[in-house]
């Protein structure tokens, strides 16, 4: 089942209008009939609003497979099978098929001139980030860090953040958390 195909029939399942949901997400209607018919792959940020306001986890949006233990990913897969946002980024997100996860693991490729670092972003939980190949400059609130390769970041996501890549390509890791749901 596509992303927005899942998205719809969660909230359809719960009995909850689209209204509803854009309004505890702080978005319009528009964008999330846009996502809900596949019009638009929304970023991780947009994605976590919408699974907290479902009582879920991204993952769960993103993967038909459950399954708990250990999950392996080859480079080639997180590598091959990155999701081109129009937020000017892909990312992949690993160990979806374990939903039931405290962690929320995701590699993402900024490529510079294609993202809007105008457009900040804002959710819940904390987010971690590791700087694997390229540089980037990284925005929180009003702060602004300059990371190369080997540098990290660990801040509350509530607060604004954005990124601009200084090299052609950057490459980093971000953890996110996401707050335990009450089914």
């Amino acid at each position: 089942m596509e992303l927005g195909d899942k998205i719809k029939k969660l909230r359809l399942d719960q009995n909850r209008k689209i209204a509803e949901i854009a309004e505890v997400c702080g978005f319009s209607k528009s964008l999330l009939s846009k996502i809900e018919n596949g019009k638009t792959i929304p970023p991780i940020a947009t994605l976590v609003k919408i699974a907290d306001a479902l009582g879920t986890k991204v993952s769960i949006l993103l993967d038909d497979e459950q399954r708990s233990g250990t999950i392996y990913t080859p480079q080639d897969k997180s590598h091959n099978q990155l999701v081109k946002t129009e937020k000017g980024y892909s990312f992949h997100a690993f160990a979806v098929e374990r939903g039931e996860k405290l962690m929320q693991p995701y590699l993402f490729v900024a490529r510079k001139g294609e993202e809007d670092h105008r457009k900040s972003f804002s959710h819940h939980g904390e987010e971690f980030i590791f700087v694997l190949e390229g540089e980037m400059r990284y925005t929180v609130g009003a702060s602004e860090y300059k990371l190369g390769p080997g540098d990290s970041l660990y801040f509350d996501a509530i607060e604004k953040h954005s990124l601009s890549p200084i090299t052609p390509e950057v490459k980093y890791i971000s953890l996110f958390t996401q707050s335990k749901t009450e089914s």
